[in-house]
């Protein structure tokens, strides 16, 4: 039996199972069970499982820190790339890992650090800090969503596909739909590949409306570019780099996100 039950390990505890019973099946009760206390033990910690989600939430950005802190990028455009990535590995190493990082709020104020020296790296390449923001909190909310996304095609890290994105099953299902069938080869094939590709349309889009100076223009049907405000040119247009994940399901590390409610 533990000795002493606290928020972290509950959290830990929390972090462990959730390879084995998934977001559903991680509830108080199966924590207690797992440490094995009773359930009211973990009530004095958590109301709920909202609670506890914001705290496992906490936890994963925690153990996101160290690695979005050392990604590298000789531009702002491969910074960004880097750093959000680590996110990305990160949360495909747990099961539904996007979805239990998504719509939670920090606990603490640690990610305050790692989220003001990435702001601090785009305002010194040219970005208002406003602009900043926004463009950390752009490629944040694709790649959770990108990820919520590629788990419900490999749902287990390190497992098989879900047998409905099977591409010949599939394109049974969807016979007389050329398009939405060949689509799907694109949604759901080489899950790097497309993820890599969305990364690139995002960060030229952040560059094209976010970034101030002479080559920020509209984008037709989006609205206006932040204006200038004095803080300098835009810096050139930079490739993201080509380097691809290993793997659509590969363990990854940590990374953080704008401060939640």
């Amino acid at each position: 039996m533990a000795t002493r039950i606290d928020r972290a390990l509950v959290a830990d505890t929390a972090l462990r199972l959730l390879n084995e019973v998934g977001l559903e099946g991680l509830t108080l009760r199966r924590i207690a069970k797992e440490l094995d206390v009773q359930a009211p033990a973990l009530y004095w910690h958590f109301k709920n499982k909202q609670e506890l989600l914001d705290e496992v939430a906490t936890e994963m950005f925690r153990r996101m820190a160290v690695p979005i802190a050392e990604a590298e990028g000789a531009t702002w455009q491969e910074h960004l790339a880097a750093a959000i990535r680590e996110v990305r590995r990160f949360l495909l190493g747990y099961r539904d890992g996007a979805k239990v990082f998504s719509g939670t709020r920090y606990t603490d104020s640690g990610h305050a650090t790692p989220l003001e020296e990435m702001l601090r790296f785009c305002v010194d390449a040219g970005f208002t800090p406003r602009a900043a923001a926004r463009a950390w909190f752009t490629v944040t909310t694709y790649t959770v969503g990108y990820v919520i996304e590629e788990q419900s095609v490999y749902p287990v890290p390190g497992g098989g596909r879900d047998p409905i994105y099977e591409p010949e099953a599939r394109a049974r299902r969807l016979a007389g739909h050329p398009l939405a069938t060949e689509a799907g080869m694109e949604f759901f094939e080489d899950l790097d590949a497309g993820y890599e590709d969305g990364l690139r349309a995002v960060i030229a889009g952040i560059e094209v409306t976010l970034l101030p100076g002479p080559e920020s223009r509209p984008v037709p049907g989006v609205g206006e570019s932040r204006p200038a405000s004095g803080v300098g040119e835009s810096r050139p247009a930079s490739e993201v780099e080509e380097s691809r994940p290993t793997s659509g399901s590969e363990e990854g590390r940590p990374a953080p996100e704008l401060e939640r409610g």
